[in-house]
Protein backbone atom coordinates (compact mmCIF):
# COMPACT_ATOMS: atom_id res chain seq x y z
CA UNK A 1 0.00 0.00 0.00
CA UNK A 2 3.20 2.32 -0.61
CA UNK A 3 1.39 5.35 -2.72
CA UNK A 4 4.20 5.58 -5.39
CA UNK A 5 2.96 3.62 -8.10
CA UNK A 6 5.95 1.71 -10.59
CA UNK A 7 4.39 1.21 -13.85
CA UNK A 8 4.60 -2.32 -14.80
CA UNK A 9 4.76 -3.60 -11.40
CA UNK A 10 1.55 -5.66 -11.15
CA UNK A 11 2.65 -6.90 -7.48
CA UNK A 12 0.70 -7.65 -4.59
CA UNK A 13 0.37 -4.26 -3.51
CA UNK A 14 -2.29 -3.41 -5.84
CA UNK A 15 -4.12 -2.52 -2.74
CA UNK A 16 -1.70 0.82 -2.66
CA UNK A 17 -4.10 3.20 -4.18
CA UNK A 18 -6.02 4.24 -1.11
CA UNK A 19 -8.63 6.52 -2.81
CA UNK A 20 -11.83 5.11 -2.63
CA UNK A 21 -13.12 2.88 -5.37
CA UNK A 22 -16.83 2.57 -6.97
CA UNK A 23 -19.51 1.55 -5.34
CA UNK A 24 -21.39 -1.29 -6.63
CA UNK A 25 -25.34 0.40 -5.96
CA UNK A 26 -28.49 -1.87 -4.99
CA UNK A 27 -31.11 -1.97 -7.18
CA UNK A 28 -33.61 1.55 -6.60
CA UNK A 29 -36.18 0.04 -3.81
CA UNK A 30 -33.70 -3.14 -2.17
CA UNK A 31 -33.36 -3.38 1.60
CA UNK A 32 -29.33 -2.90 1.91
CA UNK A 33 -28.05 -5.39 4.21
CA UNK A 34 -26.07 -4.43 7.08
CA UNK A 35 -22.60 -4.95 6.94
CA UNK A 36 -20.48 -7.05 9.33
CA UNK A 37 -18.38 -5.07 12.07
CA UNK A 38 -15.13 -3.56 10.98
CA UNK A 39 -11.86 -2.02 12.59
CA UNK A 40 -11.04 0.89 13.96
CA UNK A 41 -8.71 3.05 13.12
CA UNK A 42 -7.09 2.11 16.51
CA UNK A 43 -7.52 -1.60 16.22
CA UNK A 44 -4.54 -1.32 13.52
CA UNK A 45 -0.58 -1.75 14.02
CA UNK A 46 1.15 1.83 15.37
CA UNK A 47 3.04 3.18 12.95
CA UNK A 48 5.86 5.25 13.62
CA UNK A 49 5.48 9.29 12.33
CA UNK A 50 1.67 8.62 11.31
CA UNK A 51 -1.20 7.90 13.06
CA UNK A 52 -4.06 5.76 10.71
CA UNK A 53 -7.12 7.05 9.44
CA UNK A 54 -10.42 4.91 8.86
CA UNK A 55 -12.47 5.20 5.92
CA UNK A 56 -15.99 4.53 5.34
CA UNK A 57 -17.41 1.19 5.43
CA UNK A 58 -18.43 0.79 1.91
CA UNK A 59 -20.41 -1.34 -0.22
CA UNK A 60 -18.51 -3.69 -2.70
CA UNK A 61 -14.89 -3.53 -3.31
CA UNK A 62 -12.61 -0.96 -4.79
CA UNK A 63 -11.08 -1.73 -8.08
CA UNK A 64 -7.47 -2.17 -6.81
CA UNK A 65 -8.61 -5.03 -4.86
CA UNK A 66 -10.88 -6.41 -8.03
CA UNK A 67 -7.04 -5.87 -9.86
CA UNK A 68 -4.87 -7.45 -6.93
CA UNK A 69 -3.20 -10.89 -8.21
CA UNK A 70 -3.45 -12.08 -4.84
CA UNK A 71 -7.04 -11.21 -3.82
CA UNK A 72 -9.05 -9.90 -7.21
CA UNK A 73 -10.05 -13.70 -8.24
CA UNK A 74 -11.84 -14.30 -4.95
CA UNK A 75 -12.89 -10.93 -3.97
CA UNK A 76 -13.31 -9.23 -7.44
CA UNK A 77 -17.46 -9.22 -7.79
CA UNK A 78 -18.18 -7.73 -5.08
CA UNK A 79 -21.33 -9.86 -4.11
CA UNK A 80 -22.18 -9.38 -0.29
CA UNK A 81 -19.01 -7.42 0.54
CA UNK A 82 -17.95 -4.38 2.10
CA UNK A 83 -14.56 -3.19 2.51
CA UNK A 84 -12.63 -0.05 4.65
CA UNK A 85 -9.58 1.85 3.33
CA UNK A 86 -6.91 2.60 6.39
CA UNK A 87 -4.56 5.50 4.93
CA UNK A 88 -1.68 6.95 7.04
CA UNK A 89 0.32 10.33 6.25
CA UNK A 90 3.33 8.29 5.25
CA UNK A 91 3.43 5.24 2.87
CA UNK A 92 1.51 2.77 4.77
CA UNK A 93 -2.02 1.67 4.04
CA UNK A 94 -4.76 -0.82 5.08
CA UNK A 95 -7.88 -2.19 3.99
CA UNK A 96 -10.27 -4.62 5.01
CA UNK A 97 -12.66 -6.12 2.74
CA UNK A 98 -15.20 -8.44 4.39
CA UNK A 99 -17.94 -10.66 2.31
CA UNK A 100 -21.38 -12.32 3.68
CA UNK A 101 -21.83 -16.01 2.19
CA UNK A 102 -25.26 -17.18 1.73
CA UNK A 103 -23.57 -20.28 3.97
CA UNK A 104 -21.03 -21.62 6.03
CA UNK A 105 -20.16 -24.06 3.13
CA UNK A 106 -20.04 -21.07 0.72
CA UNK A 107 -17.52 -19.46 3.64
CA UNK A 108 -15.38 -22.46 4.12
CA UNK A 109 -15.18 -22.61 0.48
CA UNK A 110 -14.18 -18.69 -0.23
CA UNK A 111 -11.67 -19.04 3.14
CA UNK A 112 -10.19 -22.03 1.31
CA UNK A 113 -10.21 -20.05 -1.89
CA UNK A 114 -8.48 -16.81 -0.83
CA UNK A 115 -5.65 -18.94 0.85
CA UNK A 116 -4.83 -21.07 -2.19
CA UNK A 117 -4.65 -17.19 -4.37
CA UNK A 118 -2.70 -15.78 -1.92
CA UNK A 119 -0.49 -19.00 -1.51
CA UNK A 120 0.51 -18.85 -5.48
CA UNK A 121 0.49 -14.75 -6.01
CA UNK A 122 4.02 -14.90 -5.88
CA UNK A 123 4.10 -17.17 -9.32
CA UNK A 124 1.58 -15.07 -10.75
CA UNK A 125 3.65 -11.62 -9.81
CA UNK A 126 6.42 -13.06 -11.73
CA UNK A 127 4.99 -14.11 -14.49
CA UNK A 128 3.50 -10.90 -14.92
CA UNK A 129 6.46 -9.33 -14.73
CA UNK A 130 9.43 -10.82 -14.58
CA UNK A 131 11.48 -7.53 -13.31
CA UNK A 132 9.76 -8.45 -10.09
CA UNK A 133 10.99 -11.09 -7.55
CA UNK A 134 8.27 -11.88 -4.95
CA UNK A 135 8.61 -14.46 -1.61
CA UNK A 136 5.99 -15.21 0.18
CA UNK A 137 5.95 -16.24 4.31
CA UNK A 138 3.30 -18.38 5.32
CA UNK A 139 2.97 -17.07 9.09
CA UNK A 140 0.62 -19.60 10.21
CA UNK A 141 -2.97 -19.93 12.22
CA UNK A 142 -4.54 -18.06 14.67
CA UNK A 143 -7.17 -19.93 16.84
CA UNK A 144 -10.35 -17.61 16.26
CA UNK A 145 -13.76 -18.15 15.78
CA UNK A 146 -13.67 -20.28 12.86
CA UNK A 147 -9.69 -19.30 12.39
CA UNK A 148 -7.59 -17.08 10.60
CA UNK A 149 -4.08 -17.10 8.92
CA UNK A 150 -1.39 -14.92 8.52
CA UNK A 151 0.67 -14.34 5.18
CA UNK A 152 3.58 -12.25 4.47
CA UNK A 153 4.35 -10.93 0.83
CA UNK A 154 7.52 -8.90 -0.29
CA UNK A 155 8.32 -7.58 -3.71
CA UNK A 156 11.56 -6.29 -4.88
CA UNK A 157 11.60 -4.50 -8.71
CA UNK A 158 14.85 -4.99 -10.18
CA UNK A 159 15.32 -1.76 -9.72
CA UNK A 160 15.50 -1.90 -6.36
CA UNK A 161 12.12 -1.03 -5.03
CA UNK A 162 10.70 -3.37 -2.22
CA UNK A 163 7.45 -3.39 -0.78
CA UNK A 164 6.19 -5.30 2.23
CA UNK A 165 2.47 -6.41 2.51
CA UNK A 166 0.90 -8.64 5.30
CA UNK A 167 -2.26 -10.13 4.62
CA UNK A 168 -4.82 -12.18 6.69
CA UNK A 169 -8.11 -14.02 5.91
CA UNK A 170 -10.38 -15.31 8.90
CA UNK A 171 -14.08 -16.42 8.86
CA UNK A 172 -16.09 -16.10 11.63
CA UNK A 173 -19.76 -18.52 10.52
CA UNK A 174 -20.26 -17.42 6.83
CA UNK A 175 -18.48 -14.00 6.92
CA UNK A 176 -15.11 -13.95 5.58
CA UNK A 177 -12.92 -11.21 6.15
CA UNK A 178 -9.33 -9.52 4.94
CA UNK A 179 -6.86 -7.54 6.36
CA UNK A 180 -4.09 -6.25 3.92
CA UNK A 181 -1.21 -4.11 4.77
CA UNK A 182 1.13 -2.58 3.62
CA UNK A 183 4.50 0.07 3.59
CA UNK A 184 8.11 0.47 1.50
CA UNK A 185 10.63 -2.02 2.79
CA UNK A 186 11.17 -5.91 3.62
CA UNK A 187 10.63 -8.38 6.24
CA UNK A 188 12.51 -6.52 9.06
CA UNK A 189 9.92 -3.48 8.61
CA UNK A 190 6.72 -5.82 9.14
CA UNK A 191 5.01 -5.73 12.31
CA UNK A 192 3.62 -9.74 12.62
CA UNK A 193 2.98 -9.93 15.97
CA UNK A 194 0.97 -6.29 16.09
CA UNK A 195 -1.09 -7.42 12.91
CA UNK A 196 -2.20 -10.69 14.28
CA UNK A 197 -3.13 -9.22 17.00
CA UNK A 198 -4.85 -6.99 14.25
CA UNK A 199 -6.73 -10.15 12.88
CA UNK A 200 -8.41 -11.58 15.48
CA UNK A 201 -9.84 -7.95 16.21
CA UNK A 202 -10.84 -7.96 12.86
CA UNK A 203 -12.85 -11.51 12.78
CA UNK A 204 -14.20 -11.15 16.70
CA UNK A 205 -15.45 -7.82 15.73
CA UNK A 206 -17.19 -9.58 12.80
CA UNK A 207 -20.37 -10.10 14.62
Amino acid sequence: MPKRTRAGTLTALTAAGLALGAVLAAPAGAAVPRPPGFLSAADLPPYPGSSWTAGRVTPGVPPQTAADPCLGTALGDGRGSWYRDFPTDLDAGARQVSVELPGVAAAEGRFSRITRDIASCPARIERADPGTEARLEDFGKLDVEEGARVYGLHTETSWGASDIRLVSVGRDGSTVTVVDWGRLGDFDDAPVKAFEKTTVTAVTKLH
